[in-house]
């Protein structure tokens, strides 16, 4: 009878060298081929800074944002630096410019004058000056978003098609400069301007309206009521419409829709438009100086007279420092109204 070779002769039993290591034992796999073992103790490769790190597809790392940041605030607030160090320089005794000495005269001429004999008295011909400034950029504020709603909710109530066409319409002034609008704005207030024969046929004969502080105030109005129907506009244009066809199926007033659901959706707008607004009008130059003849004295022409006429750049730097404070603080009263009124609005939701 033939025997069977046991299974243990044809499949011979590993060995205890070349089992495989267990799961109690530390692994000693052999390093992959072409490449060396690192040696013990042996630092790791250093990595650049900042580029080592994952970051998403189709981003850049922050590393290359530097230099944009870096020039950025070069040229933002290295000018404010300047000014405000201006500001607390003495003025030279011969022509312009400053002197390197600390003084705080340009911010004492503010409130006070002195007289020949060296006394001090107050002198409010500034503070008047800063009330024009202010009345002015609170009417013009206050006639832009009060023309402005109506224009960006008429906007938003259109077809998509209609609402690109009609902010491409509200963004065709920003097309030309400034001071050409300005111009054509002084050929159409003139005597002999369009406004004035169509008061002249109608028997009311010529009206002076050039050089005036109603001229200033139209032309502030004017280039100023973009800046406040571009914000609104964004505001209302997601708002859905159906929620004012429920409160009306519920019995609200067009009032209480216009109160309650419609001004509410458009709050955030509106406070935009009147820190767009206010602010720079409050500033303005170029509209008193063309369009009000230098009879209207605001800050922004006060400022450029203290550089260039009266050659006092310490009293205009101390000048322009305070809008600076005071722009400042009325952004951050605007940002404050505009958190506290989303989150009411979040609330309500």
């Amino acid at each position: 009878m033939t025997r069977v070779p046991e299974e243990s002769t044809i499949f011979p039993s590993s060995t205890p060298s070349s089992a495989a290591p267990s799961a109690s034992t530390p692994s000693t796999s052999m390093p992959r081929h072409g490449s060396a073992p690192a040696p013990r103790g042996s630092a790791r490769p250093r990595r650049k800074i900042g580029l080592g790190r994952k970051v998403k597809p189709g981003l850049l790392h922050r590393v290359w944002a530097v230099p944009s940041i870096i020039l950025g605030l070069l040229f933002t607030l290295g000018p404010i630096c300047v000014i405000v160090a201006f500001s607390f320089m003495s003025r030279p005794d011969v022509g312009g410019g400053v002197k390197f000495a600390f003084s705080t005269e340009g911010y004492r001429k503010l409130l006070f004058r002195e007289d020949f004999f060296g006394n001090s008295y107050f002198d409010p011909r500034y503070l008047e000056v800063f009330w024009t400034s202010l009345w002015m950029a609170l009417v013009t504020t206050a006639v832009c978003i009060a023309l402005a709603f109506p224009i960006a909710l008429w906007i938003s109530m259109r077809t998509e098609r209609t609402q690109r066409i009609l902010v491409l319409l509200v963004t065709i002034p920003f097309w030309t400069n400034l001071i050409v609008r300005t111009y054509a704005w002084m050929l159409i207030l003139n005597d002999n301007g369009p406004i004035n024969a169509f008061a002249t046929a109608f028997g009311f004969g010529t009206q002076h309206m050039l050089y005036t502080t109603g001229a200033s105030l139209i032309g502030l109005i004017y280039t100023f009521l973009p800046f406040a129907i571009l914000p609104m506009y964004s505001a209302l244009s997601g708002f859905d419409f159906r929620l004012a066809e429920a409160a009306y199926d519920l019995g609200a007033t067009k009032g209480v829709v216009l109160r309650r659901i419609i001004l509410r959706a458009a709050r955030p707008g509106i406070l935009s438009g009147i820190a767009l607004c206010l602010i720079p009008a409050f500033g303005s130059y170029v509209q008193p100086v063309l369009l009000g003849g230098g009879r209207v004295l605001m800050v922004g022409n006060l400022i450029s007279s203290q550089f260039s006429e009266a050659r006092n750049w310490p009293f205009g730097a101390a000048i322009s420092t305070v809008i600076l404070v005071i722009t400042l603080l009325a952004a951050l009263v605007a940002s404050v109204m505009g958190n506290r009124s989303a989150r009411k609005a979040g609330e309500s939701a």
